[in-house]
């Protein structure tokens, strides 16, 4: 349950423009960039610094605020490529450059005219890559000179430097405005709660639980209905934004076919608890060999049978990451 405590009787907020935009959504709506007052220097989009590039789009900073929060998640050098506020690639690695590989391939054709975000100072050798596809976006904490210098080929491409990366486990506030009203909220400001609890007759390998761990952490960023199967620390496939769950996993499993990317030893991860045993059956057909979800369902039993039936690994987290 909520705590109250945490959300004031009267809210009054105090907005200061900082940039006026182009236009919204479409071109026939207004916009402007507001700073906000409950959390004015969380490094990100809107205290960015931007060094190249056209002026930064109401749709170029939503998305680049979605891809940063995700790479923030990681520890371990990571990529994340987004487009219309999903991921459409994200993966870890040696350093960025390998990170930014693994991400591309999940799903080249989405990441056309898409935001790149990293965790770690940009590089020369990531700089060459990035400059290979029409990009919107470069948002990391740093780059170097030579890097910097990459990217002046395409001098369209904003490139936003942070200085930093923020704290995606830090107390905060968001906002969000309906008719009439405005909806706050703590932040989802966590992944899992502890270790996850193993459902399955058959526990996971240390391998399919760091997979797991990574997929759960992607999805948590993923537009519901979500499903993100993932491999070798890279998602593979992601389903996202779909009115049923198992639409999202047959749009993963699709998208993965169609970059040519095997889910042979795949891991599974869904935002939400499975209602039924379909989802489960999918991922055994797809190829995977372990599912991490929220469970509680009253029909989680149903989703553990099939799970058994296919010997499939299955760990419950107890944290739910819809995202609306």
């Amino acid at each position: 349950m909520s705590d109250d405590s945490e959300l004031p009787e009267e809210l009054i907020l105090e907005l200061k423009r900082v940039e006026a935009l182009r236009y919204g959504e479409n071109p026939h709506q207004a916009a402007a960039l507001y700073q906000n007052p409950l959390d004015p220097d969380r490094p990100g989009v809107a205290n960015a610094k931007k060094v190249q590039g056209k002026e930064l789009s109401y749709n170029n900073l939503l998305d680049a605020d979605a891809a940063f929060e995700c790479v923030a998640e990681f520890s371990e050098p990571a990529a994340v490529i987004v487009k219309h506020m999903n991921p459409c690639g994200a993966a870890i690695g040696e350093n960025v450059y390998e990170a930014y590989q693994k991400a591309l391939a999940c799903d080249p054709v989405s990441a056309f005219g898409g935001i790149v975000a990293m965790n770690r100072a940009l590089d020369a050798a990531t700089a060459e890559e990035l400059v290979k596809i029409f990009l919107e976006v470069v948002i990391t904490p740093s780059a170097d000179d030579a890097a910097l210098k990459v990217l002046s080929a395409k001098p369209n491409v904003r490139v936003l430097l942070t200085g930093i990366m923020p704290d995606p486990a830090a107390p905060r506030q968001t906002l969000r405005t309906i008719a009439g009203g405005v909806l706050v909220q703590t932040a989802d400001n966590s992944v899992i709660a502890g270790e996850p609890r193993i459902a399955s007759k058959r526990p996971p390998t240390e391998q399919e639980m760091v997979d797991m761990k990574f997929a759960f952490t992607v999805a948590k960023h993923v537009k519901s209905n979500a499903i993100v199967y993932a491999k070798d620390g890279a998602t593979v496939g992601i389903g996202a934004g779909q009115m049923s769950r198992i639409d999202s996993a047959r749009i993963a499993w699709h998208k993965a076919q169609h970059a040519k990317l095997s889910l042979e030893g795949a891991v599974l991860a869904s935002d939400a608890f499975f209602p039924f045993s379909d989802v489960v059956e999918e991922a055994a057909k797809a190829g995977a060999t372990a599912i991490i979800q929220p469970g509680g369902s009253q029909r989680d039993q149903d989703s553990i049978n099939a799970a058994n039936k296919h010997g499939l690994a299955m760990v419950f987290t107890g944290v739910r990451h819809f995202r609306h």
